[in-house]
C-alpha cells in the first residue's frame, strides 16, 4: 500500500508534496545523536568510547546495506524519485555529503576528545613512533610468533592482477622498488581480521595492529625497498539477493548467497588522509569507484574495533552496573500459576529475562504437563538457553516447533547454525514464507493443567529471544493465558506453518494484513472523538516511521486537532510542528545506556484507552514484507503503564532530542537545559528495580 504525493480521500484537501523528510539523510541524523553520546563529557568515558565504536559499525551497515542497495537500484535502472523528492542522484550525493561531515567529525572526536581524556585515565592509544623501545621490541616478538605467519603480501605486476579486497577489511597499500629495476611496484597487505583490532603493547598502552604491520614490512618484502605505505578499507554491497522461487531449499539458496555476499561491488573507500594522491589514484582506478565515494579522515580506520577498549576492566569509567529486578513473577511461584492468574507486563532490561521469558520456556521444557512448544526466532545467541531449552523439550518427547528467520541480516550464519542443530534434535524447524521474514515475536506452551484444563501459555513480544540483547535492548513482553490471545496465537502459528488463510484476529493485529489498515482505522477513530469532544490522543513509540500511509493518517489527525506524540529512537520522516500540517504533532528521541527497541500504540480513545504492543515498526518493510504482529494489552494498569511511560518521555523536563520540521534534531540534556530526567537512569531507580553499587 502506497501513497502519490499529493493524494488525498474525496472531500479531503490533497496534502503538500514536500511533506516527508528524506529516511536515508533522517538516517545518518539518528547516527549523529549516537556520535554526540560520545562527544559527551558528562558520560562516563569507557560509554563515550563505545558510541565512538558504535557509530563506525553503524555506518558499516548502512553502506553495506542502504547506500549499496540504492546503488544497485540505479545501475538497474529501478530506482525511483524518493517520497521525500529527491532523484536518486540527488540522493546518493546528500549521504555522501552527510557522511562525510560525521566521518570528519567521528575523526576529531577521536583524536582531540576521546584520546586525551583516555590518556589522563591512564590508557593510551598510540601509533608505532609513540612507543617506548622495550614495547617496540615486545611487539616485534609477537609480530614474528603471531602475526607474519598468517600474512600474505600480493604485488601487482603483468602476472599478478590486482587482488579482491573483501568488504570491511583493513589493507595496507604499500608501494615498494626493486634497487635492480627501474620503477616501482603496488602491493597488498591484508590486515588479520582475526587478531586484536588494537595490540596492547604493554598494560594499558595500545597501538593499532596496521602499525605493528607496517613497521615490519621489511620482513615481508625482503631486498626491496619500502616507498609509502597507506591504510585503506572497502565497504561492499553485503544486502541479501535470494531467488526463494528456485527448487533448491533455503537454506542452501542462503549458505550460496552468503558465499557470494564478499564479492559485491564497492560503494565507499576509506583512506587515511596521509595517503598520497598517485596511491589514491591507482587504488579508485582498480576498484572502479567516483570521487564522492572516497573518505579521506585522520587514521586508524575502522574505530568500529574501539568496543575492545570500551571493554576494559575498569568499572569506574562505566555506567553503574545494576541487576535487572526479578520482581515480576516471584521466585517462588510456580511460572504457570502466575500467569494464569493475571496477565504479567515485562520490561526489559529492567526486568530480568531470565526469571521471566526465559524461565517459561525452561520450565515447560521440564514439566510433564506441557504437551507442545511454538516460538519464533529472528535473533538468538551463540550460546542460547532458549535453543537448549527447546532441544531439551523435544528430546522429552514434546512437540516443539520452530519458526526460524534464516534472512534476519547478518544473524544468517547463526540462524543457518540453530536451524540444523534444532532439526537434528528432533524440533520441527519451519523456515516461513516465500517472500516475508517472519519478524513476529510469539511463543506459546501447550499445558494440560492440574483441573485437566488443555491452556495456551504466551509470550508476545517487542523484542528477540536473545538473551545477551535483553540486557542491552529496552523491551516489552507480555506473558498471558488469556483465552483469545492464545486462540490468535494458535491461528497465527497455523498461518506460519501451515498456510493457513485466517487473517483476522480477536486481539492480535498482524501483517502484512491488517497491521497498517488496523493502525490506520485507530488514528481516524482519534479524529472522530476529538470532533465530537470526547478524549482523543495518539500516542507511537517506535524505532523507525517511514510509511507514507501511517504518516500521512498523523497529519490528518493533526489537521483535525487531535495531539500526537511520537517517541521514535532512528528514522523518522514525518515533519513536526508544521503549521496547517503538524502543529499538534511532536517528535522526540531518546538514546542511552540501553538501545530503546520496544514498540507501543496508545490511543486515547474517548478516555478507555486503546493499547498495543508488538514487533513491527512503522515501515514498508514491517508493514508489507514481514509477518509482524501486535497485541492489544487489555489490563488496565498496564495500559496506564505504558502511557505514563510515554509521557514521561514527551516531557519537556526530560533529556531528550526533538525534531524540527526541516529535519533537524536539537539535544535537550542536562549539560545545557539544566537538570533534566535521565529517563533510563530513572526506570533504573525507581519501582521494583534497584541499583547495585560498583
Amino acid at each position: 500500500m502506497t501513497v502519490e504525493p499529493g493524494h488525498a480521500r474525496r472531500g479531503e484537501e490533497a496534502l503538500p508534496e514536500d511533506r516527508y523528510l528524506d529516511r536515508e539523510e533522517s538516517w545518518l541524523r539518528f547516527n549523529q545523536r549516537v556520535l554526540e553520546l560520545a562527544e559527551d563529557p558528562g558520560l562516563p568515558l569507557l560509554e563515550r568510547v563505545r558510541f565512538l565504536s558504535i557509530f563506525a559499525s553503524n555506518l558499516d551497515e548502512f553502506f553495506m546495506v542502504r547506500v549499496a542497495g540504492l546503488a544497485r537500484r540505479m545501475a538497474t535502472g529501478l530506482a525511483v524519485q524518493s517520497a521525500s523528492g529527491r532523484q536518486p542522484r540527488e540522493v546518493l550525493e546528500r549521504i555522501s555529503a552527510v557522511a562525510h561531515e560525521l566521518m570528519l567529525r567521528h575523526a576529531v572526536a577521536f583524536h582531540e576528545e576521546i584520546c586525551p581524556a583516555l590518556a589522563k585515565e591512564g590508557i593510551d592509544i598510540l601509533r608505532w613512533d609513540e612507543l617506548a623501545q622495550t614495547e617496540q621490541e615486545r611487539l616485534r616478538r609477537l609480530f614474528r610468533d603471531r602475526i607474519y605467519p598468517v600474512l600474505t603480501p600480493l604485488v601487482v605486476d603483468s602476472a599478478h592482477p590486482f587482488p579482491y579486497i573483501s568488504g570491511l577489511s583493513l589493507n595496507l597499500a604499500v608501494i615498494v622498488r626493486d634497487p635492480e629495476r627501474d620503477g616501482t611496484l603496488f602491493a597488498r597487505v591484508k590486515v588479520p581480521p582475526l587478531l586484536p583490532r588494537f595490540i596492547e603493547a604493554s598494560p594499558n598502552r595500545f597501538t593499532p595492529l596496521e602499525d605493528v604491520i607496517a613497521a615490519h614490512l621489511g620482513q615481508l618484502f625482503v631486498g626491496m625497498e619500502i616507498v609509502e605505505h597507506h591504510a585503506f578499507r572497502v565497504t561492499r554491497n553485503q544486502d541479501l539477493e535470494i531467488d526463494e522461487d528456485i527448487s533448491e531449499g533455503l537454506l542452501q539458496a542462503l549458505e550460496r548467497e552468503l558465499l557470494r555476499r564478499r564479492f559485491g561491488p564497492v560503494v565507499r573507500l576509506e583512506v587515511e588522509s596521509s595517503i598520497s594522491q598517485e596511491v589514491l589514484d591507482f587504488l579508485t582506478t582498480e576498484l572502479a569507484i567516483d570521487d564522492n565515494q572516497i573518505y579521506r579522515v585522520d587514521g586508524p580506520l575502522d574505530l568500529a574495533g574501539m568496543a575492545a577498549i570500551a571493554d576494559l576492566d575498569r568499572p569506574e569509567l562505566k555506567y553503574p552496573p545494576f541487576v535487572p529486578s526479578k520482581e515480576a513473577i516471584a521466585a517462588d511461584a510456580g511460572i504457570f500459576a502466575a500467569i494464569r492468574e493475571r496477565d504479567v507486563l515485562v520490561h526489559h532490561p529492567y526486568d530480568s529475562f531470565t526469571t521471566t521469558v526465559q524461565r517459561l520456556i525452561e520450565d515447560a521444557a521440564a514439566d510433564p504437563r506441557v504437551l507442545a512448544i511454538k516460538q519464533t526466532l529472528y535473533r538468538t545467541s551463540g550460546d542460547s538457553p532458549i535453543v537448549d531449552a527447546l532441544i531439551e523439550a523435544a528430546e522429552e518427547g514434546k512437540q516443539v516447533v520452530v519458526v526460524v528467520e534464516l534472512k534476519a541480516r547478518f544473524d544468517e550464519r547463526a540462524n543457518i547454525a540453530w536451524a540444523r542443530k534444532l532439526e537434528q534434535a528432533g524440533c520441527h524447524v519451519v523456515y516461513g514464507f516465500v517472500g516475508l521474514k517472519t519478524h513476529c515475536k510469539l511463543a506459546m506452551v501447550v499445558r494440560q493443567d492440574a483441573d485437566g484444563t488443555l491452556r495456551r501459555y504466551c509470550h508476545i513480544g517487542t523484542g528477540n529471544y536473545h538473551p545477551k540483547t535483553a540486557r542491552l535492548y529496552e523491551d516489552f513482553g507480555l506473558l498471558t493465558a488469556d483465552r483469545e490471545v492464545g486462540e490468535d496465537v494458535s491461528a497465527l502459528f497455523n498461518h506460519l506453518t501451515g498456510y493457513s488463510r485466517q487473517t483476522s484476529f480477536k486481539r492480535l493485529l498482524v501483517a502484512p494484513h491488517s497491521l497498517r489498515s488496523g493502525l490506520v482505522l485507530r488514528i481516524e477513530r482519534e479524529i472522530e472523538h476529538h470532533r465530537a469532544g470526547r478524549p482523543a490522543r495518539i500516542r507511537i513509540k517506535c524505532n523507525a516511521l517511514v510509511d507514507e500511509v501511517i504518516i500521512d493518517a498523523l497529519y490528518r489527525a493533526s489537521q483535525a486537532g487531535v495531539p500526537v506524540d511520537i517517541w521514535v529512537r532512528g528514522i523518522c520522516a514525518l515533519r513536526p510542528g508544521v503549521p496547517g500540517l503538524s502543529e499538534t504533532i511532536r517528535v522526540r528521541s531518546v538514546l542511552g545506556r540501553f538501545l530503546e527497541h520496544s514498540r507501543v500504540f496508545a490511543f486515547e480513545h474517548g478516555g478507555d484507552s486503546e493499547v498495543w504492543l508488538g514487533s513491527a515498526d512503522l515501515m514498508h518493510r514491517n508493514l508489507d514484507r514481514r509477518v509482524e504482529a501486535l497485541v492489544r494489552v487489555t489490563d488496565r494498569s498496564h495500559r496506564a503503564d505504558l502511557v505514563r511511560l510515554i509521557d514521561l518521555a514527551m516531557d519537556d523536563d526530560t533529556a531528550t532530542w526533538w525534531l524540527d520540521g526541516d529535519g533537524t534534531w536539537t539535544r535537550r540534556s542536562a549539560m545545557v537545559d539544566g537538570e533534566l530526567l535521565d529517563i533510563q537512569t530513572h526506570l533504573v531507580r525507581s519501582r521494583r528495580w534497584r541499583t547495585v553499587d560498583g
